[in-house]
């Protein structure tokens, strides 16, 4: 039995034309679906749960470059040759319905129409790693923990929170610093009143100060 594939850019028969073509696989926690370096050539959607996409050196030091859950896909890159650029490891229980990338190709010319949806996509994951890029020259780690912190807020009645809180450990991987150092500036904007921090979010309680 397919699994309920909701992706926003498509229509529920295009999901299906899309299933068709489509391996259901579930995998646990942790698990990697994609090495760095690998010369793999599916692409991924995701029906249920979360993957975090990540670079990592030899000595196990990562660098997180975002989560992606149910409706998201990931993998495209392998629409051209080439060795794929991060890895990819489930963040808890995820179904994955899997695409070879010679079938991809034939749903896209069925459907010309997500191809803009998929251009989109690019474009605004080359944006995002140019800001980054930008952050990690011309920001201290302070900037970019709070350039973090705006960037996963969203307004909820009036309140600027955060609903799914990374660990320390993640956001450290996401900023590249210590884990240490994101405990510390955190520790000092809940005392200065800016933040609010509870195991089920994060309150940015009032505009964060430009520099600590």
């Amino acid at each position: 039995m397919k699994p309920a594939l909701v992706v926003p850019d498509l229509s529920a028969q295009d999901v299906e034309d899309l299933l068709v073509r489509a391996v259901v696989r579930s995998f646990p926690r942790n698990t990697v679906i994609i090495n760095e370096g690998d010369d793999t050539d599916s692409v991924y959607f995701i029906a249920s749960g979360a993957v975090k996409v990540f670079l990592a050196d030899d000595d196990g030091n990562e660098v997180i470059i975002g989560t992606l859950r149910a409706g998201e896909y990931f993998g495209e890159m392998a629409l051209e040759p080439g060795s794929r650029s991060a890895s990819v490891m489930t963040a808890e229980p995820t179904a994955l319905a899997v695409v070879r990338i010679d079938d991809f190709r034939i749903f896209l010319r069925e459907h010309p129409d997500f191809v803009f949806s998929l251009l989109g996509k690019l474009i605004r994951r080359s944006r995002v790693t140019n800001r980054n890029l930008k952050s990690l020259a011309l920001l201290d780690v302070y900037g970019r923990l709070v350039q973090l912190l705006q960037d996963l807020a969203t307004q909820v009645d009036g309140v600027s929170v955060i609903t799914e809180p990374l660990t320390q450990q993640e956001m450290a991987s996401r900023i590249g610093c210590s884990r240490e150092m994101v405990s510390k500036i955190l520790k000092d904007l809940t005392a200065g009143g800016y933040l609010e921090i509870s195991r089920q979010r994060v309150e940015i309680k009032r505009r964060l100060p430009a520099s600590w």
